[in-house]
């Protein structure tokens, strides 16, 4: 019933994490930043990929479910300050530029792959902290878990804000989601909005952004595929940034621990204690 296999395409390895009795999937290339790349449903792909930017490794990869970390979003300039000295990083971090250690997998209780990203050298000089993170990702059924684990290493606390930017495969723009949020921040024109108005991505270049839902969660109906799916998400992440691109048939409903700037506005910034370690899980369900 529950299946890990791995095979070698012409870049990466890529380990195929299977239910077959639900006939779904999810596909991981650790090498890759620990991408999942495809995640399907009763033999129905959910997830947009742009094979292009997967294979190009000097791209971000359009597509798949992307890691966000140590931050999400953007810093102003592409810099930020800590203990009085600036630092440059990249949009979202660099979790998803790196490749991820394979720790484990497991048919036990679902299939599931372990992963992880240790700090190093690199790591040190756009972020001065050392961490381990460490994914789980876990199939059971028509659900996938990705189960959490940043850990603080260092003689400091931490400063982070993850989050994950899941490409959903669709054209319609006009998605109904459910949601108990009531306001939104356009990022087009940085208004607050009511969400009873809608959310029509259709001609949004950039982000919409969640505010005041305190159910951790959220649904919407994929219609080209009729499929529903429904998010929920730890405490931790406190917004959903909605995001698309014109011409390109995807939607992106991001779950983000802090809004884009975190590092340099210090106003909600979750940090990790020395030796401590912050543990959370997303979950998503199709129907």
């Amino acid at each position: 019933m529950y299946k890990v296999t791995q095979k070698q395409d012409a870049n990466f390895t890529i380990y195929e994490v299977t239910d077959s009795n639900a006939h779904s999937w999810i596909k991981v290339a650790p090498e890759r930043g620990g991408i999942i790349t495809g995640f399907g449903v009763h033999g129905e792909e959910l997830l947009f990929l742009n094979k292009k930017t997967f294979y190009d490794e000097e791209a971000n990869v359009r597509g798949g479910i992307p890691i966000l970390f140590p931050i999400s979003g953007q810093l102003v300039d592409g810099k930020y300050e800590w203990d009085g000295k600036v630092y440059e990083m990249r949009n979202h971090g660099f979790a998803r530029n790196y490749p991820w250690e394979v720790m484990n997998t497991d048919t036990t209780d679902g299939a599931s792959i372990t992963l992880r990203l240790r700090s190093n050298e690199e790591t040190r000089k756009s972020f001065p902290f050392d961490f381990e993170v460490i994914f789980t990702y876990v199939l059971q059924g028509n659900t996938l878990s990705i189960q959490q684990e940043y850990v603080n290493k260092s003689e400091s606390d931490m400063p982070i804000y993850p989050g994950f930017h899941p490409y959903f495969k669709t054209s319609e723009k006009n998605l109904t989601y459910e949601t108990d949020a009531k306001t939104y921040r356009d990022d087009n024109d940085f208004k607050i909005k009511n969400v009873k108005e809608g959310l029509d991505l259709s001609d949004k270049k950039e982000s919409l952004v969640l505010l005041d839902a305190i159910k951790k969660e959220i649904a919407f109906e994929l219609p080209e595929l009729n499929k529903k799916v429904l998010m929920k998400y730890g405490e931790e992440f406190k917004y959903v940034y909605l995001w698309t691109e014109k011409g390109q048939d995807f939607v992106c409903v991001e779950p983000w621990m802090a809004m884009t700037n975190e590092m340099n506005r210090k106003e909600e910034l979750p940090i990790i204690g020395q030796d401590e370690s912050l543990k959370t899980v997303i979950t998503i369900s199709v129907e």
